[in-house]
């Protein structure tokens, strides 16, 4: 085991072999073998599995304490749980990686569609917003209306895979089959970690808190489709979410995804010069600011103590995994839209 985890380190350091033998090769093969095992279950396995985990670690942890106080705790019991902490370790770094871990570690999207990534000016976001901004009023009315569908979760879930399907016409990349997308059943916790949806990487399930406001549950979806497609990053996530969603045929999905544009963009617009986001936020129709209330207002009511602390960890997990950035990784994404523009154009966008 210690000599796979090894080779499986050594094979991360070259993205190029990465890229085409793993993230183009065994992985979609893999991915799609755990879809087509798990998808047609109405509940979420992985979390399931997460739960299991999780008693078997306290029940283990219970009789080590236990022990501990009946003094039962010599060299040669620490020498046995000492080997099975690694081999464990081992065998979930070993399954992680092969399983979906690496995508991590390969060239990925900007290289699969030629962009040039690169930093990008105040001027570059105002004029990225400003299409935004029009995407969003222009989506508005009819995106309203079309809303109340989404209650339905089997309804998101298929029009999500319809949006990747419609992607797929363009580009196969992007194909997307055997699909398994399911609730969470940790929503309601989620609300107070902060999360809107996960990967599960032992299962290939994308699982969606569809607890949080209906306007950006289509967008969460998307990206949690992209991460099953095998883009680890959550950039790359982000942009293959912006791509799939905004090629749906339903409004609701297009106006989701600026909507959470947008609200990446104007954040990065304002911390660099604040002067110019406010005429471009009081052009944004009253419906529009009305979602962001109520977004706060989410955001607010299920803000806890513990909170920071997980978004500190989920930072440090993704700075371990090729995002130097954490959490601002997600931010990321706007990079990419504006190589998107200026390869392709406004119409594009």
């Amino acid at each position: 085991m210690v000599i796979a985890a090894a080779a499986i380190k050594i094979f991360s350091f070259f993205p190029g072999a990465v890229e085409k033998y793993y993230a183009q090769g065994f992985y979609p093969v893999i991915a799609w073998l755990l879809r087509w095992l798990f998808g047609w279950i109405p509940f979420s396995v992985g979390d399931i599995f997460y739960c299991a985990v999780g008693i078997y670690f306290y029940y283990k942890l219970f009789f080590f304490i236990k022990r501990l106080y009946q003094k039962k705790v010599d060299r040669k019991y620490l020498i046995v749980c000492g080997r099975q902490v690694i081999l464990a370790g081992l065998l979930i770094y070993l399954v992680f990686n092969l399983f979906w871990g690496l995508n991590y570690n390969r060239k990925g999207i900007a290289f699969q569609l030629e962009l040039s990534v690169q930093r990008y000016t105040p001027t570059d976001l105002k004029t990225v917003l400003e299409l935004l901004v029009n995407k969003l009023n222009s989506l508005d009315s009819a995106a309203r209306g079309n809303r109340a569908q989404l209650n339905s979760k089997k309804e998101l879930f298929r029009l999500s895979v319809q949006s990747y399907q419609n992607l797929a016409k363009e580009n196969k990349t992007f194909d997307y089959s055997a699909a398994s997308v399911k609730p969470s059943l940790f929503s309601y916790l989620g609300n107070y970690l902060g999360f809107t949806g996960y990967y599960n990487p032992f299962s290939g399930e994308a699982q969606v808190n569809t607890t949080v406001p209906l306007f950006i549950q289509p967008f969460t979806t998307c990206h949690e489709i992209g991460h099953q497609l095998g883009y680890a990053k959550e950039n790359e996530a982000n942009f293959c979410g912006y791509l799939s969603a905004k090629s749906s045929s339903d409004p609701a999905f297009r106006y989701s995804v600026y909507f959470e544009l947008y609200a990446y963009a104007a954040s990065e617009l304002y911390f660099r010069d604040s002067s110019m986001l406010k005429p471009l936020r009081e052009r944004l129709k009253p419906g529009i600011r009305k979602d962001f209330k109520e977004l706060q207002r989410f955001l607010i009511k299920y803000n806890n103590p513990f909170e920071p602390y997980v978004r500190r960890l989920y930072g440090r997990y993704l700075r371990v995994n090729e995002q130097p950035q954490g959490i601002k990784s997600y931010n990321e994404v706007i990079a990419w839209l504006i190589a998107y523009y200026k390869k392709y154009g406004a119409g594009a966008i």
